[in-house]
This record gives structure tokens, sequence and C-alpha cells, in this order.
């Protein structure tokens, strides 16, 4: 199972992180989380439950094109074209651009690991 692994971390967390990774002071482990949120407020909005329904359903149909999935969902493609340029921001959904400027939506994992650390340690 393709898994997308997300963290969380302040934003002061993440200036420092992204510092010491330039300097070559921390190599990130393979396992480490690749999309990171500053809070989990965020990390909520942006795959809310009816956003993680949209991304099940593209996951289970293939949708052709935003107007397909738009049909499909009941969802105007208008919003939808803007939850998924969200949603492709942070990894979540890749939009493939084919003729006459179609947009193919397609969900590249499987499954979204959280992993939130209760202390700084």
């Amino acid at each position: 199972m393709t898994t997308l692994k997300v963290g969380i971390a302040s934003y002061e967390e993440m200036k420092a992180r992204t510092l010491a990774i330039a300097r070559g002071d921390l190599k990130p482990a393979g396992d480490e989380p690749k999309i990171w949120f500053t809070s989990t407020e965020s990390f909520a909005k942006v795959l809310s439950n009816k956003n993680r329904a949209l991304l099940a359903t593209i996951a289970a149909t293939h949708p052709l094109s935003l107007q397909e999935l738009a049909a499909s969902t009941g969802r105007k493609t208008s919003n939808l074209s803007r939850t998924l340029k969200t949603m492709e921001r942070y990894g979540f959904v890749q939009l493939h651009r084919g003729e006459r400027g179609r947009i193919r939506p397609e969900v590249p994992y499987q499954a979204i690991s959280l992993e939130l650390a209760l202390s700084g340690g």
C-alpha cells in the first residue's frame, strides 16, 4: 500500500528543520513525513470529511475530467477546481492536464498517515 506520511510542526520548527537540511546538518530519514502542516486544525481543514470522500471517489472511479467528477459528486466544477488545487499543493492529488484544457484528477496514495509528536523531544 502506498502511504503519504504527514507531520505537524510549528512554522518555527519547519523553518529550523529546512535550514538544517540546507546546511547539511540534517538528512531526513526515508520514513519521515514528506508533507508538513502547522497545526492539526489546518490538516483537518484540508482533509475534512467532505474532502476525504472526494479523494475516495477519485480513487474509486478514476474520472477522466473535472466535469465527470462534478457529475458524480454533485459538486460544482469551480468548487472542485479550487479544492483540488489546494490538495495538489499538499500532494494529496495529482492534476493531469490533457487535451483542450481537460484536467484529470488522480489520487497517488492509498492512505495518508499523520505523525504527531506529543512533545518536542
